[in-house]
């Protein structure tokens, strides 16, 4: 099992899963994080520390799409390891449907 991020990051990007990863797995693009699923040591602690509820066990219903999208761009997207500043908006974007269609960015973040 490993963790994953899904579409509800998007836009809201809080980090707060970053700062109490302690294998450091994270990787950063322009409008949400992904996990490195190879990396990842499925301890769990970053799942309730993810004001979206982002975040979820590749085990739950849908998680599949979502595992191959973390693999696929935290082998691209730069690591990050503190906690940044999310977006002014972020509490906008929580609970908006459709995400990944509408506004997902396949541009890498800038690591900081």
């Amino acid at each position: 099992m490993t963790y994953v991020v899904t579409e509800d990051c998007i836009k809201c990007k809080h980090m707060d899963c970053v700062e109490v990863c302690p294998v450091d797995c994270f990787y950063e693009g322009e409008n949400m994080l992904v996990i490195h699923p190879d990396e990842c040591i499925d301890c769990g602690v970053c799942e309730p520390e993810c004001p979206a509820e982002a975040i979820l066990p590749d085990t739950e219903a849908n998680a599949e799409k979502w595992l191959e999208l973390n693999k696929q761009y935290s082998e691209v997207w730069p690591n990050i390891t503190q906690i940044g500043t999310p977006p002014a908006d972020a509490e906008e974007w929580q609970g908006v449907p459709d995400k990944f269609k509408n506004y997902f960015s396949p541009n890498p973040g800038d690591g900081s």
